[in-house]
């Protein structure tokens, strides 16, 4: 008998107190989310003759690490996307210690290894193994009534400030993931204190700041929803709500025009699971409206029944959130004027869309279609697709980089995942037509990377290599110089454990933030002019940082 939206709510709340052994500096490895749903016993099919047996506990088990560590590439059906197929259809065709090498040590593809980088034990890459060659569990949907039950407003409007209860420079804070401990640290830029911690859902994916930049809006893995005051005396989270099983983005309305002032007043969330958007009241988190993203793929026109929803950016020049369909292969531009009268526009891309944002001009989204190798350009003022093309082994830009080259005028560049490679390709169709959306230089970094980074007041590009399999070189940074880009970077190793990851400035634009990914976790600031270190900050609230967001770079959309 399924469970009730309240009572599987009260499941995930009860198993992500419950205590894991083995973790001394992050809380107990709970089972979360989509996770916590298929551990309530959800339809699985009949497993194959051939398929290894398993336990509840093994399988509840499985679960858990395959929400955490797989079901972002491969998807919650197991059908791929940014990785591969890996149904049990076709992981029967692979012998178990085969499967166990590939988890543990990964791939030249862009795979993490789960063992080599010490996330996951041989006895879980053995169990894991085992889990793939047995039948999918089918994660349930999520409607209206059950988001509700978990809405949570604990500042009502009316009791919030109404300017800042403190002297530090909103525009200037930073909003920390802290991904295995489910919350998020906010940093003040000028003084490099701890303004406070939150709790947010589990690892947690981006922080998206207010148009008007008030608030932070966080989303997490397992489809919680954070808003964070940033007015109050110590931020603290006002709302919150769970629209998903499983997510990666949130946005809010910034447009102020003829159609009316939306500034602020509307959230949205894409789903990895259920495949679908979640409209939300800005303000209170309330859920409002569901919109399913099931439909055809734009070339074969064959029916998916799990098109996640990767990227969401705000656009500037309409009442439209633009919206990547990752397995259809469409963007979406949903007209937020009139949620009774949705309108949207459905634009053919490439499949498999993944990370992306705006060139210079907030114009053109440029994202990549990572496992079909390209780029692709979407004008979100004519509304149309303008391109693609192929760059290298599954593109990964985060939001992107832009600058202006010597040469070659505006540029935006990518790295790759499944290579050490930054790409950069011209974009500005107006000034320089001769360059637009062609690759104009390319360069080796110090391996396969998640993120790149500059600023319009710098001269540098910095990439990080967080994916190497060689040793060492995920703990280094690689830093161009726009200037003399075909001299190739400065790179040196800036930590002794951990993985360095993502990188973003401060409000002025001379000090670059980057994070040491693991359970002992730094953040360190540099000197974006001399390259040199300035400061590291550390403490024992600083488990496992990844991402990190200026409130002034993400309001302005610069990267």
């Amino acid at each position: 008998m399924r469970a009730s939206g309240g009572e599987w709510l009260d499941s995930i709340r009860r198993r992500a107190a419950r205590p894991r052994p083995g973790w001394t500096r992050r809380p107990a490895r709970a089972l979360t989310g989509c996770a916590a749903l298929l551990a309530l016993g959800w339809p699985v099919g009949p497993a194959h003759a051939a398929a290894p047996g398993l336990s509840d506990s093994q399988r509840k088990e499985a679960e858990f690490i395959y929400f955490d560590r797989c079901s972002g590439c491969h998807g919650a059906l197991r059908k791929g996307a940014t990785g591969p197929n890996i149904t049990d259809e076709q992981m029967l065709k692979k012998a178990l210690p085969e499967l166990e090498k590939t988890i543990y040590e990964g791939t030249d593809a862009g795979m993490p290894g789960w063992g080599r980088t010490g996330e996951m034990t041989r006895d879980e890459t053995a169990l894991m193994a085992k889990f793939l060659q047995n039948p999918v569990p089918i994660p349930p949907e999520l409607g209206l009534e059950a988001m509700r039950a978990s809405h949570k407003v604990h500042v009502p409007i009316a009791e919030r400030p109404r300017k800042p209860e403190h002297k530090r420079d909103i525009d200037d804070l930073f909003g920390f993931i802290l991904r295995d401990v489910g919350k998020g640290a906010i940093i003040d830029g000028k003084s490099k204190e701890l303004a406070g911690i939150v709790d947010t859902g589990f690892a947690v994916h981006i922080f998206r700041a207010s148009a008007t930049g008030r608030y932070f809006y966080t989303i997490g893995r397992d489809g919680k929803v954070s808003l964070i005051d940033l007015y109050e005396k110590k931020p603290q989270v006002v709302a919150e709500v769970r629209v998903c099983l499983d997510a990666r983005s949130v946005d809010v309305s910034k447009y102020k025009g003829p159609k009316g002032d939306f500034v602020d007043k509307l959230a949205i969330v894409g789903c990895y699971w259920p495949p679908q958007m979640v409209v939300l009241d800005g303000q209170t988190l309330e859920p409002m409206k569901v919109i399913s993203t099931r439909s055809s793929t734009y070339d074969t026109n064959e029916y998916h029944p799990e098109p996640r929803v990767a990227t969401i950016v705000a656009s500037h020049a309409d009442s439209e959130w633009v919206v990547a369909i990752k397995e259809t292969g469409m963007v979406w531009l949903v007209d937020y004027s009139d949620l009774d009268n949705l309108k949207m526009t459905q634009i053919a891309a490439e499949r498999f869309l993944h990370d992306g944002g705006w060139d210079a001009t907030q114009r053109y989204l440029l994202i990549a279609a990572n496992m079909r190798d390209q780029m692709v350009v979407v004008d979100t003022e004519e509304k149309k697709f303008i391109t693609k093309f192929e760059t290298g082994i599954k593109p990964h830009p985060g939001r992107g980089a832009n600058w202006i080259d010597p040469e070659f005028g505006p540029v935006s560049a990518t790295t790759h995942l499944g290579e050490g490679l930054i790409v950069v390709y011209g974009s500005d169709p107006k000034g320089h037509p001769e360059h637009a959306w062609q690759i104009v230089r390319e360069a080796e970094t110090a391996g396969p990377g998640l993120f790149l980074k500059t600023h319009p007041k710098s001269n540098h590009i910095w990439t990080d290599a967080t994916l190497s399999k060689e040793e060492g070189a995920n703990q280094q940074i690689c830093v161009f110089r726009k200037e003399d880009f075909e001299a190739g970077p400065n790179c040196w190793q800036a930590t002794e454990h951990g993985k360095i990851v993502h990188f973003e400035y401060n409000k002025a634009g001379n000090e670059v933030w980057t994070s040491v990914w693991d359970k002992q976790g730094e953040i360190i600031v540099y000197d974006d002019k001399t390259l040199k270190e300035k400061q590291r900050i550390t403490g024992d609230w600083l488990v496992t940082p990844t991402g990190k967001w200026n409130v002034y770079n993400t309001v302005h959309d610069i990267y």
